[in-house]
């Protein structure tokens, strides 16, 4: 309960005495099975500092099961890299590795 007041930080008062705040509920989408995600697989080189790295686009499901994925990829790479907005970005050019390892998993891919 402490941390209550962080999540209420647009609210500053209200003269109804019946008030109740109620926290906005963020509906995550489920994930879809493997043969019907379509995955893309792109390199990318632009606001990197010259760095090239590889990115997996359109990823539908949840934020545990998509850090499980990259996990999964930046391990089999051997490399860093991180998942956010439904995208999982590994550090170098590994577009053809990731291909065949999405493939060999049972994900669609182009």
């Amino acid at each position: 309960m402490a941390k209550d007041w962080k999540d209420r930080l647009g609210i500053v008062y209200s003269t109804d005495p019946d008030f109740k705040y109620e926290k906005p509920i963020e509906d995550e989408q489920e994930t879809l099975p493997k043969k019907e995600q379509n995955l893309m697989v792109i390199t990318d080189r632009k606001q990197r500092k010259g760095k090239t790295v590889t990115i997996i686009q359109g990823y539908i499901g949840t934020k545990e099961d998509l850090k499980k994925l990259g996990k999964l990829l930046k391990s089999k790479c051997g490399v860093g890299g991180s998942e956010k907005d439904n995208e999982i970005i590994i550090q170098g050019d590994f577009v053809s590795k990731v291909k065949e390892i999405l493939k060999n998993d049972g994900y669609k891919v182009k």
